[in-house]
């Protein structure tokens, strides 16, 4: 095999340093990734991975997102989050689902509120 070859074996390797696990828990694909206000401090010591990610996430972004913006596998991305995570430097929640959404019953009154101002 030649090191041309190695490149794309040997760089995931490379970024998560040898894991193959996130730490804490699982990163959903649709999980929303935010820059938390510690990573506006001087944070120092990061790779350039982590550094793409905190710029990335300045904005919502999921971790499919993220995967496919960085050309990274899922579980490189997952295991580079939880490193962001572990230092306090990213916020993650979980996506929206129907049981988390308002009824329409009080969407409406709050419409009706509002046009009563």
């Amino acid at each position: 095999m030649t090191e041309q070859e190695e490149g794309p074996l040997l760089r995931p390797y490379t970024i998560t340093r040898g894991r193959t696990r996130p730490t804490g828990p699982e990163f959903d694909l649709m999980t929303i990734i935010r820059t938390a206000p510690a990573a506006y401090r001087g944070v120092s010591g990061l790779a350039p991975e982590h550094w793409r990610i905190l710029q990335l996430c300045r904005g919502p972004s999921s971790v499919a997102d993220l995967a496919s913006e960085l050309g990274l596998s899922l579980n490189v991305v997952r295991i580079l989050l939880s490193d962001l995570r572990d230092q306090g430097l990213i916020t993650a929640r979980p996506p929206a689902t129907v049981a988390q959404l308002p009824e329409e019953r009080l969407l409406r009154e709050v419409i009706q509120g509002l046009q009563a101002l």
